[in-house]
């Protein structure tokens, strides 16, 4: 499966640039990824790694963490049709109302969050973390993985298999 799916997506990537290629558009293309580097490396990087480091303390701050790069990555693909100017000659071009959509999405976002906070806070699950200890699927004999003697080696192993 995983060879067919490849070799679709290959296939496809061929289409493309021959559609690229055929159609004279290579530099409106080169100048839209270079575009989308920048704004990644100068923009969206800087502001999800802040973003990290002030959460980094908050107790279930994943599905937070995971709400605000998906409202992130939402509001920059919704960018160029909420910077739009005026409204199109042409209706067709821009049939819905895109910012109304837009907040209508980081609405359910936030709905989403919402419902994973909630059931993570009624099942106890909110930081709780689940270290391997003696006992608890590691080999015997092993070090714990929380003593400093067991901080000396990573060797997977020293741990033995999962499910045992």
């Amino acid at each position: 499966m995983r060879i067919a799916t490849g070799a679709a997506g290959v296939a496809l990537m061929g289409v493309g640039v021959f559609l690229l290629l055929r159609g004279g558009q290579a530099r409106d293309v080169v100048l839209w990824l270079a575009g989308a580097v920048v704004l990644h490396d100068l923009l969206l990087a800087p502001l999800v790694l802040a973003a990290g480091l002030l959460l980094a303390r908050l107790p279930g701050r994943g599905p937070l963490r995971g709400a605000l790069v998906t409202a992130g990555c939402l509001t920059l693909i919704a960018l160029p049709v909420l910077f739009a100017p005026g409204t199109p000659h042409n209706p067709s071009v821009l049939p819905l109302d895109y910012p109304r959509n837009w907040l209508l999405s980081l609405a359910a976002v936030v709905l989403a969050t919402a419902a994973v906070a909630l059931v993570r806070r009624l099942r106890g699950t909110a930081g709780v973390r689940r270290l391997r200890t003696a006992g608890h699927g590691a080999r015997r004999g092993a070090r714990n993985p929380t003593s400093r003697a067991g901080r000396a080696s990573s060797s997977p192993r020293r741990w033995g298999r999962r499910g045992r």
